[in-house]
């Protein structure tokens, strides 16, 4: 399993590097560049030009990626073109919603597919199965951003219940009470569709796990279903479910990018589109590497997770 850890993390700083380049260039090739947010009407061909030297714009595509990646080496992200603050100091002032708003939808989806999974398994094929499976066909195909705003429209606009964008009531910042307040429509969003795609997962696991000889013969042995659903039966549901935990993390942090915005909330999502509409590449880069980071990460630690429940597996490799 060292071997295999060392080769991932390999694999995945070669990643990372592909994947700063193709980002640098995509960026650099697009219409428009971080100089527009300084230029004015009354400006001549002389001072734009010194605007762009100033913002290192003149250099080559591949001088400016090498004295990037140079910075970022040491830990040096640049600075935002539109605040001048550190690019450092921009992301840890928005990590922090990202990660409660991500981990809370993350955890929500896990505590209600994997039990509501097993028991739709267990009820196959009757009415509350059909209504569950119908439901989870729904969360997999609607839109998060349509989804969003319906929320937004019924809870916020129709009855007023919650509140519809921001993190924070103003005048009350200080209070937890108020964040959990704002983040209930978000949160809703993002874990509705993992929570129908993991609850499929789990019913369909469960219901090959529950043909098997074993059960049958714990069965045989007087053992309760429930006994063998959550001490038998569950452990071999996990090992498909840290699977797609691991594909799904993709998806998790694209449904942030969007939820964040649709609800205005002050993360890394709504940030890192607020730095594509400004041309803000130093900004741009770091939440397309940290997201990178993330998923690679994320993926890594499914596959470790993968070998702890299943040590098979880990000899193997």
């Amino acid at each position: 399993m060292t071997k295999y850890i060392l080769k991932r993390i390999i694999q995945a700083a070669i990643m990372l590097l592909v994947i700063s380049i193709i980002s640098f260039t995509l960026m650099h090739i697009a219409p428009g560049d971080p100089s527009t947010s300084y230029i004015s009407p009354k400006m001549n061909a002389k001072e734009i030009q010194a605007v762009k030297e100033r913002l290192g714009l003149n250099d080559p595509i591949h001088i400016q990626y090498i004295k990037w990646i140079r910075k970022v080496l040491k830990g040096d992200l640049g600075y935002s073109l539109i605040d001048f603050r550190p690019v450092t100091e921009v992301i840890k002032s928005r990590i922090p919603a990202t990660v409660g708003l991500m981990g809370s939808s993350l955890l929500i989806s896990l505590f209600i597919s994997i039990p509501l999974g097993l028991y739709t398994a267990k009820k196959k094929g009757k009415l509350i199965d059909n209504i569950i499976t119908t439901i989870s066909y729904v969360g997999i195909s609607i839109p998060s951003f349509w989804f969003g705003i319906l929320l937004i429209y019924i809870f916020a606009y129709k009855f007023g219940m919650l509140p519809s964008v921001g993190m924070r009531t103003i005048g009350i910042e200080n209070s937890v009470l108020d964040v959990i307040k704002h983040g209930i429509l978000p949160c809703t969003v993002l874990s509705f569709s993992s929570i129908s795609v993991y609850t499929r997962y789990v019913r369909s696991s469960t219901i090959v796990q529950l043909n098997e000889n074993y059960v049958r013969t714990e069965e045989a042995y007087g053992f309760s279903k429930y006994k063998i659903m959550f001490k038998y039966v569950l452990k071999n549901v996990l090992l498909p479910i840290i699977t797609i935990l691991g594909m799904s993390l993709p998806s998790i942090v694209t449904g942030a990018f969007v939820t964040e915005t649709v609800f205005g909330w002050p993360g890394m999502g709504r940030l890192g589109v607020d730095s594509i509409f400004n041309y803000d590449y130093p900004v741009i880069m770091a939440t397309t590497m940290l997201t990178a980071l993330l998923l690679i990460v994320g993926n890594l630690i499914a596959d470790i997770l993968y070998g702890i429940v299943d040590p098979r597996i880990g000899n193997m490799r």
